[in-house]
Protein backbone atom coordinates (compact mmCIF):
# COMPACT_ATOMS: atom_id res chain seq x y z
CA UNK A 1 0.00 0.00 0.00
CA UNK A 2 1.32 3.50 -0.94
CA UNK A 3 1.84 5.87 1.54
CA UNK A 4 -0.22 8.28 0.92
CA UNK A 5 -2.61 6.25 -2.18
CA UNK A 6 -6.31 6.37 -1.46
CA UNK A 7 -7.68 2.54 -3.02
CA UNK A 8 -11.36 1.93 -4.35
CA UNK A 9 -12.68 -1.15 -3.07
CA UNK A 10 -16.33 -0.93 -4.65
CA UNK A 11 -19.04 -3.96 -3.66
CA UNK A 12 -20.09 -5.98 -6.58
CA UNK A 13 -23.50 -4.37 -7.94
CA UNK A 14 -23.65 -6.83 -10.73
CA UNK A 15 -26.42 -8.83 -9.21
CA UNK A 16 -28.33 -5.99 -7.04
CA UNK A 17 -28.49 -3.88 -10.25
CA UNK A 18 -30.41 -6.27 -12.42
CA UNK A 19 -33.13 -7.48 -9.40
CA UNK A 20 -33.68 -3.76 -8.44
CA UNK A 21 -33.86 -2.94 -12.27
CA UNK A 22 -36.14 -6.18 -13.41
CA UNK A 23 -38.58 -5.27 -9.73
CA UNK A 24 -38.96 -1.44 -10.76
CA UNK A 25 -39.82 -2.53 -14.16
CA UNK A 26 -42.20 -5.01 -12.72
CA UNK A 27 -43.88 -3.02 -10.59
CA UNK A 28 -43.94 0.13 -12.53
CA UNK A 29 -45.48 -2.52 -15.41
CA UNK A 30 -47.98 -3.99 -12.92
CA UNK A 31 -48.72 0.27 -11.56
CA UNK A 32 -49.88 0.91 -15.19
CA UNK A 33 -51.87 -1.89 -15.82
CA UNK A 34 -54.05 -1.83 -13.21
CA UNK A 35 -54.32 2.17 -13.64
CA UNK A 36 -55.22 1.45 -17.05
CA UNK A 37 -57.85 -1.62 -16.34
CA UNK A 38 -59.50 1.22 -14.23
CA UNK A 39 -59.72 3.57 -16.43
CA UNK A 40 -62.23 1.52 -18.10
CA UNK A 41 -63.67 -0.25 -15.22
CA UNK A 42 -67.13 1.26 -13.65
CA UNK A 43 -66.98 2.28 -10.02
CA UNK A 44 -67.62 -0.59 -7.90
CA UNK A 45 -65.32 -3.04 -6.09
CA UNK A 46 -63.20 -3.81 -9.37
CA UNK A 47 -62.93 -0.21 -9.85
CA UNK A 48 -61.60 0.12 -5.64
CA UNK A 49 -59.22 -2.89 -6.31
CA UNK A 50 -57.45 -1.87 -9.12
CA UNK A 51 -56.92 1.88 -7.65
CA UNK A 52 -55.80 -0.03 -5.15
CA UNK A 53 -53.48 -2.29 -6.68
CA UNK A 54 -51.85 0.10 -8.72
CA UNK A 55 -50.95 2.03 -5.49
CA UNK A 56 -49.36 -0.60 -3.92
CA UNK A 57 -47.88 -1.55 -6.86
CA UNK A 58 -46.13 2.36 -6.85
CA UNK A 59 -45.12 2.58 -3.09
CA UNK A 60 -42.22 0.53 -3.39
CA UNK A 61 -40.52 1.96 -6.66
CA UNK A 62 -39.26 5.29 -4.82
CA UNK A 63 -37.49 3.33 -2.53
CA UNK A 64 -36.19 0.55 -4.80
CA UNK A 65 -34.75 3.23 -7.22
CA UNK A 66 -32.95 5.80 -4.24
CA UNK A 67 -31.56 1.99 -3.30
CA UNK A 68 -30.64 1.16 -6.71
CA UNK A 69 -29.24 5.27 -7.30
CA UNK A 70 -27.34 4.16 -3.72
CA UNK A 71 -25.45 1.08 -5.09
CA UNK A 72 -24.49 2.32 -8.08
CA UNK A 73 -22.85 5.14 -6.03
CA UNK A 74 -21.86 3.11 -2.67
CA UNK A 75 -17.90 2.38 -2.24
CA UNK A 76 -15.05 1.86 0.25
CA UNK A 77 -12.21 3.82 0.18
CA UNK A 78 -8.75 3.07 1.90
CA UNK A 79 -5.95 5.39 3.04
CA UNK A 80 -3.35 5.34 5.44
CA UNK A 81 -5.61 7.67 7.90
CA UNK A 82 -9.44 6.57 7.24
CA UNK A 83 -11.89 4.06 5.82
CA UNK A 84 -14.70 6.26 3.36
CA UNK A 85 -17.36 4.26 3.40
CA UNK A 86 -19.83 6.15 0.46
CA UNK A 87 -23.51 4.59 -0.11
CA UNK A 88 -26.08 6.91 -1.53
CA UNK A 89 -26.51 9.96 0.07
CA UNK A 90 -24.48 8.66 3.31
CA UNK A 91 -21.56 9.07 4.16
CA UNK A 92 -19.29 7.63 7.24
CA UNK A 93 -15.32 8.42 7.70
CA UNK A 94 -14.02 5.15 10.24
CA UNK A 95 -10.06 7.01 11.54
CA UNK A 96 -7.82 3.85 10.72
CA UNK A 97 -6.37 4.82 14.58
CA UNK A 98 -9.93 3.42 15.65
CA UNK A 99 -9.69 0.29 14.02
CA UNK A 100 -9.28 -2.20 16.67
CA UNK A 101 -10.18 -5.28 14.72
CA UNK A 102 -11.66 -6.58 10.80
CA UNK A 103 -13.16 -10.06 10.68
CA UNK A 104 -14.41 -11.42 7.49
CA UNK A 105 -18.51 -13.15 7.96
CA UNK A 106 -16.57 -16.72 7.30
CA UNK A 107 -14.15 -16.25 10.64
CA UNK A 108 -17.81 -15.72 12.90
CA UNK A 109 -18.52 -18.24 15.44
CA UNK A 110 -22.55 -18.03 14.33
CA UNK A 111 -23.61 -16.66 11.14
CA UNK A 112 -24.94 -13.03 11.97
CA UNK A 113 -28.18 -11.88 12.21
CA UNK A 114 -28.90 -10.00 9.17
CA UNK A 115 -31.25 -6.71 8.38
CA UNK A 116 -34.92 -8.12 7.62
CA UNK A 117 -36.00 -6.10 4.56
CA UNK A 118 -32.46 -6.68 2.45
CA UNK A 119 -32.41 -8.01 -1.00
CA UNK A 120 -29.19 -8.13 -3.23
CA UNK A 121 -27.38 -4.90 -3.42
CA UNK A 122 -28.95 -3.19 -0.27
CA UNK A 123 -27.65 -5.04 2.61
CA UNK A 124 -29.04 -1.95 4.48
CA UNK A 125 -29.81 -1.52 8.51
CA UNK A 126 -29.07 -2.29 12.28
CA UNK A 127 -28.90 -5.70 13.91
CA UNK A 128 -28.07 -7.23 17.14
CA UNK A 129 -25.29 -9.76 16.48
CA UNK A 130 -24.19 -12.10 19.67
CA UNK A 131 -20.54 -11.29 20.49
CA UNK A 132 -20.91 -7.83 18.47
CA UNK A 133 -23.46 -6.31 19.36
CA UNK A 134 -25.40 -3.73 17.55
CA UNK A 135 -24.00 -4.23 13.95
CA UNK A 136 -24.64 -1.54 10.98
CA UNK A 137 -25.00 -2.87 7.73
CA UNK A 138 -23.57 -0.50 4.93
CA UNK A 139 -23.59 -3.87 2.29
CA UNK A 140 -24.82 -4.97 -1.39
CA UNK A 141 -23.81 -9.14 -0.67
CA UNK A 142 -23.38 -11.12 2.62
CA UNK A 143 -20.72 -13.67 0.99
CA UNK A 144 -17.94 -11.12 1.09
CA UNK A 145 -19.37 -9.19 4.43
CA UNK A 146 -16.18 -7.45 6.66
CA UNK A 147 -16.99 -6.31 10.15
CA UNK A 148 -14.73 -3.50 10.56
CA UNK A 149 -14.85 -2.83 14.91
CA UNK A 150 -14.11 0.35 16.68
CA UNK A 151 -13.91 1.13 20.28
CA UNK A 152 -17.67 2.38 19.90
CA UNK A 153 -19.57 0.13 17.08
CA UNK A 154 -19.39 -2.53 14.22
CA UNK A 155 -20.03 -1.58 10.71
CA UNK A 156 -20.41 -4.35 7.80
CA UNK A 157 -19.41 -3.67 4.57
CA UNK A 158 -18.91 -5.90 1.62
CA UNK A 159 -16.12 -4.88 -0.66
CA UNK A 160 -15.51 -7.15 -4.41
CA UNK A 161 -12.16 -7.93 -2.72
CA UNK A 162 -12.24 -8.45 0.77
CA UNK A 163 -9.09 -9.98 1.09
CA UNK A 164 -7.74 -7.35 -0.70
CA UNK A 165 -9.19 -4.50 1.79
CA UNK A 166 -8.32 -6.44 4.89
CA UNK A 167 -4.63 -6.91 3.34
CA UNK A 168 -4.32 -3.10 2.91
CA UNK A 169 -6.62 -2.17 6.07
CA UNK A 170 -3.81 -3.99 8.01
CA UNK A 171 -1.13 -2.20 6.85
CA UNK A 172 -2.57 0.93 7.50
CA UNK A 173 -2.94 -0.15 10.87
CA UNK A 174 0.66 -1.08 10.98
CA UNK A 175 2.05 1.89 9.90
CA UNK A 176 0.25 4.24 11.61
CA UNK A 177 -1.74 7.49 10.94
CA UNK A 178 -0.21 10.56 9.42
CA UNK A 179 -3.35 12.81 10.42
CA UNK A 180 -5.62 11.31 12.55
CA UNK A 181 -8.89 12.63 11.64
CA UNK A 182 -12.38 12.89 13.85
CA UNK A 183 -15.06 10.11 12.92
CA UNK A 184 -18.02 11.50 11.17
CA UNK A 185 -21.34 10.05 10.02
CA UNK A 186 -23.73 11.92 7.51
CA UNK A 187 -26.70 10.84 7.05
CA UNK A 188 -29.50 12.32 3.87
CA UNK A 189 -31.75 14.70 5.89
CA UNK A 190 -34.98 13.26 4.78
CA UNK A 191 -38.07 15.15 6.75
CA UNK A 192 -40.60 12.28 5.49
CA UNK A 193 -37.70 9.83 7.11
CA UNK A 194 -37.75 12.12 10.48
CA UNK A 195 -41.54 12.68 10.84
CA UNK A 196 -41.88 8.81 10.65
CA UNK A 197 -39.62 8.25 13.64
CA UNK A 198 -42.53 10.53 15.77
CA UNK A 199 -44.82 8.40 17.16
CA UNK A 200 -47.69 10.74 16.99
CA UNK A 201 -47.68 11.58 13.55
CA UNK A 202 -47.25 8.01 12.10
CA UNK A 203 -49.66 6.96 14.30
CA UNK A 204 -52.15 9.69 12.43
CA UNK A 205 -50.62 9.00 9.43
CA UNK A 206 -51.83 4.99 9.64
CA UNK A 207 -55.16 5.78 11.00
CA UNK A 208 -55.95 8.24 7.79
CA UNK A 209 -55.27 5.56 5.51
CA UNK A 210 -56.87 2.96 7.19
CA UNK A 211 -59.97 5.14 7.29
CA UNK A 212 -59.53 6.44 3.67
CA UNK A 213 -59.46 2.59 2.50
CA UNK A 214 -62.54 2.08 4.15
CA UNK A 215 -64.38 4.96 3.24
CA UNK A 216 -63.41 4.39 -0.27
CA UNK A 217 -63.93 0.21 -0.29
CA UNK A 218 -67.56 0.96 1.57
CA UNK A 219 -68.50 3.18 -0.64
CA UNK A 220 -67.23 1.40 -3.94
CA UNK A 221 -69.40 -1.71 -2.46
CA UNK A 222 -72.44 0.26 -1.65
CA UNK A 223 -72.90 3.02 -4.80
CA UNK A 224 -73.72 0.47 -7.44
CA UNK A 225 -76.74 -0.55 -5.33
CA UNK A 226 -78.39 2.96 -4.48
CA UNK A 227 -81.11 4.08 -5.99
CA UNK A 228 -80.81 8.22 -6.17
CA UNK A 229 -79.27 10.17 -3.22
CA UNK A 230 -79.31 13.40 -2.42
CA UNK A 231 -75.51 14.87 -2.56
CA UNK A 232 -76.77 18.36 -0.48
CA UNK A 233 -79.00 19.76 1.65
CA UNK A 234 -81.24 22.87 1.60
CA UNK A 235 -80.89 25.88 4.39
CA UNK A 236 -84.26 24.22 6.04
CA UNK A 237 -82.38 20.84 6.42
CA UNK A 238 -83.98 19.01 3.84
CA UNK A 239 -82.38 16.90 1.30
CA UNK A 240 -81.61 18.53 -1.74
CA UNK A 241 -81.76 17.69 -5.34
CA UNK A 242 -81.26 14.14 -5.85
CA UNK A 243 -78.37 12.60 -8.27
CA UNK A 244 -77.61 8.63 -9.02
CA UNK A 245 -76.35 6.41 -6.46
CA UNK A 246 -72.68 6.42 -8.42
CA UNK A 247 -72.63 10.30 -7.67
CA UNK A 248 -71.68 8.95 -3.76
CA UNK A 249 -67.67 7.83 -4.80
CA UNK A 250 -67.38 12.08 -4.96
CA UNK A 251 -67.00 12.00 -1.47
CA UNK A 252 -64.74 9.43 -0.84
CA UNK A 253 -62.54 11.02 -3.80
CA UNK A 254 -62.86 14.58 -2.07
CA UNK A 255 -61.62 13.01 1.15
CA UNK A 256 -58.50 11.51 0.13
CA UNK A 257 -57.43 14.77 -2.09
CA UNK A 258 -58.15 16.63 0.92
CA UNK A 259 -55.88 14.00 3.36
CA UNK A 260 -52.91 14.30 0.61
CA UNK A 261 -53.04 17.86 0.94
CA UNK A 262 -52.97 17.85 4.65
CA UNK A 263 -50.41 15.27 4.97
CA UNK A 264 -47.99 17.36 2.27
CA UNK A 265 -48.72 20.78 3.87
CA UNK A 266 -47.88 18.95 6.99
CA UNK A 267 -44.32 17.90 6.07
CA UNK A 268 -43.78 21.76 4.89
CA UNK A 269 -44.22 23.18 8.64
CA UNK A 270 -42.37 20.10 10.16
CA UNK A 271 -39.07 20.57 8.53
CA UNK A 272 -39.16 23.50 11.22
CA UNK A 273 -39.29 22.14 14.90
CA UNK A 274 -40.89 25.72 16.10
CA UNK A 275 -43.50 24.71 13.46
CA UNK A 276 -43.75 20.79 14.42
CA UNK A 277 -46.87 21.88 16.68
CA UNK A 278 -49.02 22.84 13.46
CA UNK A 279 -47.67 19.87 11.72
CA UNK A 280 -49.22 17.61 14.46
CA UNK A 281 -52.30 19.15 14.25
CA UNK A 282 -52.96 19.22 10.40
CA UNK A 283 -52.59 15.45 10.47
CA UNK A 284 -54.81 15.13 13.43
CA UNK A 285 -57.20 17.14 11.60
CA UNK A 286 -57.08 14.67 8.62
CA UNK A 287 -58.23 11.86 10.42
CA UNK A 288 -60.96 13.73 12.13
CA UNK A 289 -61.79 14.90 8.33
CA UNK A 290 -62.20 11.29 7.02
CA UNK A 291 -64.56 10.47 10.20
CA UNK A 292 -66.78 13.42 9.22
CA UNK A 293 -66.82 12.06 5.60
CA UNK A 294 -67.75 8.72 7.24
CA UNK A 295 -70.53 10.03 8.97
CA UNK A 296 -71.62 12.26 6.25
CA UNK A 297 -72.14 8.98 3.80
CA UNK A 298 -73.95 7.38 6.57
CA UNK A 299 -76.04 10.49 7.32
CA UNK A 300 -76.74 10.52 2.88
CA UNK A 301 -77.63 6.67 2.76
CA UNK A 302 -80.52 7.12 6.03
CA UNK A 303 -81.73 10.38 4.26
CA UNK A 304 -81.64 8.68 0.70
Amino acid sequence: MVKTSTLDFPPDRSRGFSLHVTLIGALGLITIVAAWLATNEPIGLRFTLYILGAGIAFVPIPILAYRLYSLQRGNYQLDRDKVSITWGLRTEKIPVSDIEWVRPIASLATPPLLPVLRLPGSILGHRRVAGLGLVEYIAAEVNTLLFIATRNRVVAISPSDPAGFVQNLQSAMEMGSLSPEAPESVFPSFVLAEAWKNRLARYFWLLTIFLNVGLLTWVSLLAPDLGSIPLGFVPSGAPGELVPGMGLILLPVVSLFLSALGWVVGLVFYRSSEQRPVAHLLWISCSLMTILFLVAVLYIISAA
